[in-house]
């Protein structure tokens, strides 16, 4: 199908982009890498008046340290995410869950911030910053705010973003030395998760002293596996141990049934996809 008509703007500061966004009001559209926003534009289910393209925007793009944050920009695309040094240094969980993300055309378009903000409970990048305790950093007209990635998440395609605001940058604690792993069930290669789940270890002498876990797909947000990290924490890592923490990954869950998978089934996955991922990151 063919998309409605709508007017088109390419900003290439910030400031001129969130006046543009304040200008459109509702029926304005942010336009990121395009790659969830332009199949809803082609089914008509969504039909903006104005599109704000923030491709040629520069102090969204890149990564950089940030005191002793690693910052991605918003428009970074998951190409350059993938291929970026302190990315790989410091952040291997995300350039790993980057490499699982659709196929090469979507990575070379599809952005970090826009896979963020499109908040669809079965992409890969959410349960990475909610694992991660990454911090969104957000533009509006009142100047720029801060939140928790677990805040940033709040229903089914829903943020914390207001009408007016952009998702400007992503910043992610260090976690250099740190194993990782992220471990995804779907059915047809590059289609979405039917659940997933990303890890982050921290092993020392045999036992686990730090754990990051979050689980893509099991309720309407990325759910962090609090239960499993506290489990896995002082225990050995060993494969009998990870087994026994991964039971409670479910704990806090809502999984939904649908056509993909019962919520039952959903269930004894991500236990079993907890076991793999932990295992992994745990080498």
């Amino acid at each position: 199908m063919i998309p409605a008509s709508f007017d088109y703007t390419a900003p290439t500061t910030l400031s001129d982009a969130l006046a543009a966004l304040s200008e459109g009001g509702e029926d304005a559209k942010i336009l990121a890498g395009g790659q969830s926003l332009l199949p809803v534009l082609k089914l008509r289910m969504a039909a903006p008046s104005l599109l704000i393209d923030l491709g040629r925007i520069p102090e969204l793009q890149g990564v950089r340290m940030d005191g002793d944050q690693v910052l991605v920009g918003s428009m970074t695309t998951h190409h350059d995410v993938m291929a970026d040094r302190l990315v790989n240094e410091h952040l291997a969980l995300l350039a790993r869950t980057t490499a699982t993300v659709a196929d090469p055309q979507v990575r070379y378009r599809g952005t970090l911030g826009g896979a963020l903000s499109h908040a669809d409970p079965a992409g890969d990048l959410g349960a990475v910053a909610v694992a991660l305790d990454a911090t969104m950093r957000i533009a509006g007209p009142n100047g720029e705010r801060a939140v928790p990635a677990a805040e940033f998440f709040t229903d089914f395609f829903t943020t914390a973003l207001a009408e007016n605001e952009i998702l400007t940058g992503i910043a992610f604690p260090s976690y250099a030395g740190w194993g990782a792993h992220y471990e995804k069930f779907n059915t047809v290669a590059q289609a979405w998760s039917i659940v997933a789940v990303a890890a982050a270890l921290q092993v020392s002498g045999g036992s686990v002293t730090a754990a990051r876990v979050a689980l893509t797909n099991m309720g309407p947000t990325p759910v962090r596996a609090t239960a499993v990290e506290r489990a896995l924490v002082g225990g050995p890592a060993t494969a009998e141990a990870v087994r026994a923490a991964a039971r409670s990954a479910t704990e806090g869950t809502s999984p939904v049934d649908d056509a993909s998978a019962p919520a039952a089934y959903r269930s004894h996955l991500a236990q079993v996809l907890t076991s793999r991922a932990v295992l992994a990151a745990a080498g």
